[in-house]
């Protein structure tokens, strides 16, 4: 290699996908890794290790969703989806965070997609994302999936709109993740039988 080049990131070398609720404490593991640089973006403050803990028990019971990028058997990345019922505004709230050995490599990214699609799939209409003033990277990756952000308190806040995808983009994404095309399935099928056995009277209490 010339002296002039500039070695480019290696490639992700593992897999993203939704975690299972019984595997949530891989989160805990990943957020305890973080470095303090790392720790400080995601909780936009330096955060001990009882805090994280608690942070991430709590993610376990209160029905938030973590999309994960895995390699080599650890979490590296997570994404994480908080329901709107825990919102001071009633929208979904994400967080993400990646490691430093998993970082530059295209992972935010993919946790970004990956996360939208399965807002969508919830049938979100907007999602608010907060972020430290100083995480220019995180800034970054939410301009770039439509947020539009403003400075507040130390702090930058934003709100991505969901626009409904075409038919080309629902295809894409059943490729891409078969099982929230399973999901999307089910989820019609029992949908359409309740309606069915409405019509009918069916499925009333007595």
């Amino acid at each position: 290699m010339h002296q002039h080049e500039i070695a480019r990131p290696a490639p992700p070398r593992g897999y993203v996908r939704t975690l299972r609720r019984q595997e949530l404490p891989l989160l805990r593991d990943h957020l305890l890794r973080l470095d303090p640089h790392g720790r400080h973006d995601r909780f936009n403050g330096f955060m001990d290790d009882s805090f994280v803990e608690r942070y991430a028990a709590k993610c376990s019971t209160d029905g938030t969703l973590v999309v994960a990028y895995i390699e080599d058997g650890a979490v590296r990345g997570a994404a994480e989806l908080h329901p709107p019922e825990h919102s001071p505004d009633g929208l979904p709230e994400i967080a993400f965070s990646v490691e430093a050995v998993a970082r530059r490599r295209g992972v935010g990214s993919s946790l970004f997609q990956r996360l939208i699609a399965e807002a969508r799939w919830k049938g979100y209409g907007a999602l608010r994302i907060t972020t430290g003033a100083e995480n220019d990277a995180m800034r970054a990756l939410a301009k770039k999936f439509g947020a539009q952000l403003s400075f507040r308190h130390g702090e930058s806040t934003g709100i991505i709109d969901l626009k409904p995808q075409s038919q080309l983009e629902l295809a894409r994404l059943a490729t891409a993740a078969p099982a929230e095309a399973l999901r999307a399935a089910i989820n019609f099928n029992r949908a359409y039988w309740k309606l069915v056995l409405r019509m009918y009277g069916w499925g009333r209490t007595a």
